[in-house]
Order: C-alpha cells, then structure tokens, then sequence
C-alpha cells in the first residue's frame, strides 16, 4: 500500500531503454529527491520545496491514471511524455493487472496545462483508459503515512471504518447492509463473500452485513481491493469499540448532564427512553407508527451507519438522542429528546456536536428530515448559524444546512495524524435553554 518507487514488479523493472536513458535518469533523480528529502506534511499543507535561489512557479495539482501493456519500457515512456511537458511526477503507484498495469500518479503541471493535454499526452506515450481530476494539498500525504493514519482512526472508533474506505478509495459511495437485509445475504441465507466486479466492490462486515462500495465514474483494481478487505479484516479483529471521553453540561437550573458517544450496547437504555417519550415525540422523530422507534434502534447506534451522540443524566439515566447518518453520498443528522427535558438546550448541544463530525469527516451539507409542527428541531437547525435551505418532500420537511462555513467545534481534541477527534473531551460548561 505504499508509493512505489523505480524498483518496480519483475517485467517493469528495465524502465530506461536506450533512446530516453538520459531524459528519464534526469527525471528520476529529480523525483527522487523531493520524495525522499522532505517529511511528510501535516494538516494538509504542501511539504516545502528546496530553496534554489531562484523563483518556482506555482503549479496546479492533478491525479491520473492509466492503464499501459506490462512491458519494460512502458513507464518510461509515460514519465518523459510527461517530462516533455515540465510535469513533475510527485507519486507513483502501481497496479499490476495480469498483462496491463495501471498506473497512479499525482502531479504538478504547469497552471497554463489542461487536463484534456494532459490526457492526450499520455495516451500518446502508449496509455489507455486515461482519467484524470484535479488533486489538492491533502494529495500530497504519502500512501503509507495516510493508510496509516486510517488504520489509527479505525482502531480508535468502529464507526471510522466507512470514512476510512472513503478516503482509502477516493470519491465513492458507500453503504451498509444489515445481515437481516435480503440485499446482504445470499439466496442461501448465507452472508456475501467479498467480491470485485468493477465499479461495484462487496465487503463481508464485521457484523456479518456487507458494505457496498461503488464508484461508477473509475473502476476498482485488484489492489484497491485488497487494501479495503484489509482494512476491514482490522475492524474485525478490534471488534466493538468507542472513542473514550464525554462532556459534562451544566443546565441552566443547575443540573448537570452528560454527552458522550453511544453504541449498541446502549439499545436497552434507548428503548426505556422510548417508554418514557409520549406519543407524539415518537411520531415526530420517526415519522411513522410509534410501536415501530423501537426496531430502529439497533441500526441507529451500529457504527457501521454513522455516530450516536447520548445524553444521560448523573444516574447514567438516557435522556437524548443525536444520530449522524451516513446516507450514501448523503448525511442525516436526527434528534430525539425525552418530554421532560425538552426546551433545556440538550438538542442543540447534540446537533452542534453533530454538525461538528460532520465537518471534521469532509461532508458538504447534513440534512434533517422532519415536521413543520416540529418547532424544536427547526429552532435547533437555525441555531446552527448556518446557510439552510428548505422544502417539502411527501408532506415532510427536510431542511440541509451547508457547512463550508461551519466553525471547527471547540474544545475538540487533536488526532495524532493532524485532524481533529470526533468525541468530546473532558470539560464543563453552562448550557442555556
């Protein structure tokens, strides 16, 4: 999993042929250098580049791909195509197909350089089924220090493991099955073995459900395969699992109350919160009939379909209940509140904290799925803060909020790979209603 460098696989390894020996020598050492000279950058910034005493245009970012035959000579054709050009090759990863290989490569071209030349070069040096976007900085973390990373972020968290496949994986859409599912299991009543075909990649999950991973726009490599089945053979073997910390919240009559994160061993404590919730409440969060909240539960508080957010009194008694929702390429955010301690802040608290994940894992927008009547969840939406747009969908509302300008949340602890931890820390604070 990590970058690759000139000592490629048996059958790439003579990459100098006679005629482009010299250009390509110039074009590797160069590489090399800057690979090997510079730790790798934190919080996403660019590493910094050797000063020559003289001035470097700023260049524009891109990932490629393409596939060539899997013969000596073919690399070398691509890199001094791409040397013709004044790209600088700042990765390079290979992935062996049998007779093809295809190769990964981040670049730095000058501002001026399409995409569509880009292509075109490299498909003139011998490359097929070439695609290409634009990178940014966070590109430029080396493959092993941010598979790594990843790795850290699921042994801490259970519910990391989505996003983790995400980032391992690039722009995808990825969703969980539950074991009970017809769609996760097979026709035998079996779970689904892992498989790879294409744009479509099938995970047996830890749970025994299935993680669907798809990417219609690039399909997937053997290798990309067994990166994601090993990430997932990791959750598995540290099994259930919650990040640690909690903050405690003074209301405003004094009493205080507990946010941390939950799971499905809180199942038991959720469903006598529910006994507790009058009619109406139920109706208003789960849209639908009141003896059905129950049956939800577990799959809110699996981690494989997002974060749970609990609130509990000092008698460990659950009192809320915030979910953030992975919904495909989507992200819900819900609440539910006791009667009894409605109108006191907790919603807010919650949705705030939620918001704060949502930032924190890269989504662009969370959305709220309920009633115009449900005055408490439209106030704790608007207390956001936040640019939100509303409609109607099947006589419900459903309210987004966009979070390019959603603040970082405070009191967030630092992660050791330069992002932020997604639970609270220890703390105390008054909470107005």
């Amino acid at each position: 999993m990590s970058d690759v460098t000139p000592t490629a696989p048996e059958g790439r390894a003579a990459l100098r042929p006679a005629a482009s020996a010299g250009t390509f020598r110039t074009l590797l050492r160069s590489w090399r250098t800057r690979r090997h000279g510079h730790a790798p950058p934190e919080h996403g910034h660019a590493p910094p580049e050797p000063d020559t005493g003289a001035a470097r245009p700023e260049g524009a970012l891109w990932r490629m791909r393409t596939t060539v035959e899997d013969r000596p000579g073919s690399l070398a054709a691509l890199c001094t195509a791409l040397a013709g050009r004044q790209v600088d090759i700042l990765s390079l990863q290979t992935h062996p197909l049998g007779a093809a290989t295809v190769d990964e490569f981040l670049l730095r071209a000058p501002a001026g350089l399409a995409g569509a030349d880009l292509s075109a070069a490299v498909t003139a040096a011998g490359g097929a089924d070439t695609w290409i976007e634009r990178a940014d900085a966070h590109d430029l973390v080396d493959t092993p220090t941010r598979v790594l990373g990843l790795a850290a972020r699921t042994a801490v968290d259970a519910a990391e493991l989505p996003l983790g496949l995400r980032q391992l994986l690039g722009r995808c859409t990825i969703r969980s099955l539950p074991a009970a599912s017809p769609a996760g299991r097979t026709a035998g009543g079996a779970p689904v073995e892992d498989a790879l075909d294409d744009t479509v990649m099938r995970l047996r999950a830890p749970d025994g459900g299935t993680i669907i991973v798809e990417r219609p726009h690039l399909p997937f490599t053997p290798t990309e395969f067994a990166r994601a089945r090993a990430l997932v053979e990791l959750d598995a073997r540290l099994g259930p699992r919650l990040p640690p910390g909690r903050d405690v919240l003074t209301l405003a009559e004094g009493r205080d109350i507990t946010v941390r994160r939950a799971d499905t061993s809180d199942v038991p404590a959720a469903r006598e919160m529910h006994e507790r919730c009058s009619a109406q409440t139920l109706r208003m969060r789960y849209h639908g009939p009141v003896g059905d909240a129950d049956r939800y539960l577990r799959h809110l508080l699996g981690p494989r379909f997002g974060r749970t957010l609990a609130a509990q009194t000092a008698s460990g008694r659950i009192v809320g209940l915030g979910h953030l929702l992975w919904d495909g390429d989507e992200t819900e955010v819900a609440l539910i509140v006791e009667d009894a301690w409605q109108h006191r802040g907790i919603g807010g608290e919650l949705l705030g904290r939620l918001v704060a994940m949502a930032v924190e894992a890269g989504c662009a927008h969370v959305y709220a799925v309920t009633q115009a009547s449900n005055t408490g969840m439209v106030a704790a939406m608007r207390g956001l803060g936040l640019p939100l747009d509303y409609r109607i969908e099947e006589g419900t509302l459903v309210i987004t909020a966009q979070l390019d300008a959603a603040p970082a949340a405070p009191g967030r602890e630092p992660h050791p790979a330069g992002t932020t931890r997604d639970v609270p820390v220890p703390g105390k604070r008054i909470v107005r209603p």
